[in-house]
């Protein structure tokens, strides 16, 4: 009836259905719907992942421990804590609901709250906003190239204490350690990480403070988001160094140390330098010293030999040579341009002295024409403007005639 092959030997078999007498998908949906409304209401407890407000709640919610988690809604926020954000631990009491028309399985939620874990995530929070307010997670200090001594905070015989010691000593076997041992987790354990990073802060000899802690649980890692611990090492004015956990862990000493070490391997070769490898560059760079040297020296020297090679130090006199030719040269152009002009100048001066005389009335005149004038002087132009009798005077080349008009 049916391939086998992918089930091996023999088919798994149902209880409820064959294949002859199937269920229809009506009544698969409303026998899970009846047995889910059966579980009635149920108190679940969480992580917040992800959650927007509006006149609704929409989130979702995953396990603390287990890669498990469920999308929730709630129509009514009386009883919802409105305040809650991502990341925040929840307990919350849903009513699960099958809807066999979309075969879609809905989280309602009536009444949610936070709890435990993340109440202290929410102190924590406070307090990081806290110091950033007071400006003590914005001011780093610079680390000391090479420390003459290092203050060291951690457990006892802990990883920490042996991966930051091997590994500064591996990379600079002269580097010096004053270890404070102290407890690292524990209701006992702030006072004396404060005191300690007091102690290493008033000793003279410290140049740099690490404190380091191997990993842990959130639990585990809580003193050293602790106000006391992270307020001390807020005042420490020597650079400090968190090294805490392993690189997704950020306690609240994170924010106001001088450098976050992902771990305490990595906070001995940031602030210890590799000696091997600063000689390797001291190496090359007093190589390029030595070159770029090298390099000035010859080319001042080839520019000197060019120098030398020059006519002009050859014969010193060479260049006032050349330069009273040029001047010669340039006062024969002068005075050839300025005498050129000059002709030129009068040959214009000439020509418009012609044509100014050939325009000229007198020119007129001695060629035979006249002018007519009346006694008071107005030239006539038209014989009309006269009457018999008038008295006129008669200009022409060589004086002027009195005459009357007949």
């Amino acid at each position: 009836m049916s391939d086998l092959g992918s089930w091996g030997a023999e088919a798994p078999t149902s209880k409820v259905s064959t294949a002859d007498t199937p269920w229809s998908v009506a009544k698969l949906g409303q026998t899970l719907k009846d047995f889910i409304d059966r579980l009635g209401y149920i108190w679940i407890e969480g992580e917040i992942t992800k959650v927007s407000f509006g006149n609704n709640m929409f989130a979702s919610i995953k396990d603390l421990t287990a890669e498990a988690a469920v999308d929730i809604h709630a129509w009514n926020l009386a009883k919802i804590d409105t305040a809650i954000k991502q990341g925040d631990r929840v307990v919350a009491l849903v009513k699960p609901a099958f809807w066999p028309k979309a075969g879609k399985l809905t989280m309602q939620v009536l009444e949610m709250r936070k709890v435990g874990l993340g109440d202290l995530l929410e102190r924590i929070e406070k307090l990081r906003a806290q110091l950033a307010a007071e400006g003590l997670t914005q001011v780093k200090q610079p680390l000391p190239f090479l420390p003459n001594l290092i203050g060291l905070v951690t457990g006892k015989d802990s990883d920490a204490e042996k991966d930051v010691l091997q590994n500064a000593k591996l990379r600079w076997p002269e580097v010096q350690f004053r270890v404070i041992h102290s407890l690292v987790q524990g209701d006992k354990a702030a006072p004396q990480l404060a005191a300690a990073i007091e102690t290493l802060n008033q000793d003279p000899d410290v140049d740099v403070i690490i404190v380091a802690r191997g990993g842990g649980s959130f639990q585990d890692l809580l003193v050293f988001s602790d106000e006391l611990v992270v307020r001390a090492a807020a005042a420490t004015t020597k650079p400090i160094v968190s090294a805490i956990g392993h690189e997704n862990d950020r306690p609240v000493l994170d924010d106001v140390a001088d450098l976050r070490a992902s771990t305490p391997t990595d906070a001995a070769k940031r602030v210890v330098p590799d000696v091997v490898e600063e000689r390797r560059q001291l190496d090359l760079l007093l190589n390029r010293i030595h070159q770029r040297i090298s390099n000035q020296v010859n080319g001042g020297l080839d520019f000197l030999a060019q120098v030398i090679s020059r006519p002009i130090l050859a014969n010193p006199y060479t260049f006032i040579t050349q330069r009273g030719q040029e001047l010669a040269i340039s006062l024969d152009r002068g005075r050839n341009a300025f005498g050129n002009l000059l002709s030129l100048e009068g040959h214009t001066l000439a020509h418009l002295a012609r044509q100014v005389q050939s325009l000229s009335p007198q020119s007129t005149l001695e060629r035979g024409y006249s002018v007519v004038r009346t006694a008071n002087g107005n030239v006539i132009t038209d014989a009309s403007t006269v009457s018999s009798g008038t008295k006129i005077k008669v200009r022409v080349s060589k004086g002027e005639i009195g005459a009357s008009v007949d």
